[in-house]
């Protein structure tokens, strides 16, 4: 076999293969014993017919064919080989002669990852917000802790913002109750936004046993997106009483004695969450700088594959669970389906150019992945899709996704030697020291992917 490589542009190349009829002797062989074993032929007995037989009686033609079918995959596979080329989808072939006792030629195109120049990345400077938590951030703390301890007392009077009432409702559509629009003994607290549009309205300054009946669009069930009347009925209304703010309550929302350590408590755990939310930022920012430095060129094919995994993954998988279509989700975004596409574009972009700069990363700075670093991170992975660890895994392994991860993970880390080269500033000009940061746990692990929800066979890669 001989091979040539042509390069049509950074990211693709064509492959022109000369195959010597000889090499296609297995093949050959291989095409007749499988057509043996599908044909009968009188006088033969099954998988004993010969060469000749079949040639005559079905045409030297269609061994050809299914030679040629066998055959393409292990020659293309041993050209890009000895070619060194790193190759990404499957390759686009064209059969350019075939002559019976003489030759094969085919072309193959197929896109490759571009060769890229890592620049000196030491002198990126970012800025972060600083941590700051102060008593009112403290106070909102303590008062949602309050909120979860709430208790609620039946009252005899009109329903007023914050109570909780007990409702039936019914929903129609076009003076038909739905099947799935009938509902009974529903707690709902007025304000808090978490029923239908219009039902604070309606329910406000209603007694127990009052009624009212508003318009509003359903949100869900079989006629999600529709306007639909609904009638809703008060069985009952309490009102939320708060735990006064003192010792007791600390004991009752907490394991501390006093108001005083669980403020001090709260105090702690705000900063640990803001030094989470500088840290992410941190590498947020890097990332983009990095980028800014590094002219990465992008295969046309990968990236329309890459827009329609991240846009199938959207409307089959997220939108699909909350009972939304394409056209709602962007009524209720505000954007026009230009306006998606061009962000959708851009992110798929970010995302292919991200994966391509940190496997470089990865190489130049011959970073490795071990066990452990490769099962903290399945862990994490698993809980964010909501599996038992045991599940994900045989899900990433039965999917041939073991490689997927291990990429994620190197490329988390390629992302941590940049950070901790780069210069990072919190707004107050403090510089932030990131050290004790996860560095397997950053935003290189998603921003080539799909949605980090999705299961494992959902996940595309580059």
């Amino acid at each position: 076999m001989k091979s040539a490589v042509e390069t049509l542009n950074p990211t693709r190349v064509r492959l022109s293969i000369e195959v010597p009829f000889e090499e296609l002797k297995d093949s050959l062989d291989a095409a007749y014993k499988k057509i043996n074993q599908q044909v009968t032929v009188k006088g033969f007995r099954k998988g004993k017919i010969p060469a000749r037989v079949i040639d005559q009686r079905f045409g030297r033609g269609a061994v050809l064919e299914e030679a040629v079918n066998d055959a393409l995959p292990k020659f293309y596979t041993d050209a890009v080989n000895e070619a060194e080329l790193n190759v990404l989808g499957q390759p686009e072939v064209d059969i350019t002669e075939l002559k019976d006792g003489e030759t094969l030629n085919f072309t193959a195109e197929v896109d490759v990852r571009p060769t890229i120049e890592i620049p000196d990345y030491s002198g990126i400077e970012v800025e972060v917000d600083a941590v700051e938590v102060g008593e009112e951030d403290i106070d909102k703390a303590v008062e949602e802790l309050r909120e979860r301890f709430a208790s609620t007392a039946p009252v005899e009077r009109a329903a007023e913002e914050g109570d909780v009432v007990t409702l039936d409702l019914e929903a129609k559509v076009d003076g038909e109750v739905l099947e799935d629009g009938v509902a009974s003994g529903v707690s709902y607290t007025i304000g808090s936004g978490e029923l239908l549009e219009g039902i604070d309205e309606a329910v406000k300054g209603l007694e127990a046993g009052g009624e009212a009946t508003f318009s509003s669009e359903l949100k869900g069930g079989s006629a999600a997106g529709k306007e639909s009347e609904v009638t809703v009925k008060v069985s009952q209304v309490a009102k939320r009483e708060l735990p006064e703010l003192d010792d007791d309550f600390a004991q009752l929302a907490s394991e501390f004695d006093t108001l005083e350590e669980l403020r001090a408590d709260s105090r702690k755990r705000l900063e640990n969450m803001k030094q989470y939310d500088q840290a992410t930022q941190a590498q947020e920012r890097v990332l983009e700088k990095l980028l800014e430095l590094v002219e990465v060129p992008v295969p046309e094919k990968l990236l329309e594959d890459e827009i329609n995994t991240r846009k199938h993954n959207l409307e089959h998988h997220q939108l699909g669970q909350m009972g939304l279509d394409l056209e709602k989700y962007l009524e209720i975004q505000g954007k026009t389906a230009e306006e998606f596409d061009a962000e959708t574009k851009e992110a798929a972009v970010k995302g292919i150019k991200t994966q391509f700069v940190l496997d470089e990363l990865v190489n130049k700075e011959k970073l490795n992945v071990n066990q452990e670093e490769l099962t903290e991170h399945l862990m994490r992975r698993a809980a964010s899709s909501n599996m038992s660890p045991d599940q994900f895994a045989q899900a990433v392994v039965e999917g041939g996704q073991v490689p997927m991860l291990v990429g994620e993970v190197a490329r988390g880390k390629a992302l941590a030697v940049v950070v901790e080269a780069a210069t990072v500033k919190d707004t107050n000009g403090e510089i932030v020291d990131l050290d004790d940061e996860d560095e397997d746990e950053t935003p290189a692990e998603t921003s080539a992917e799909a949605p980090a929800e999705d299961a494992p066979e959902d996940k595309p890669e580059a």
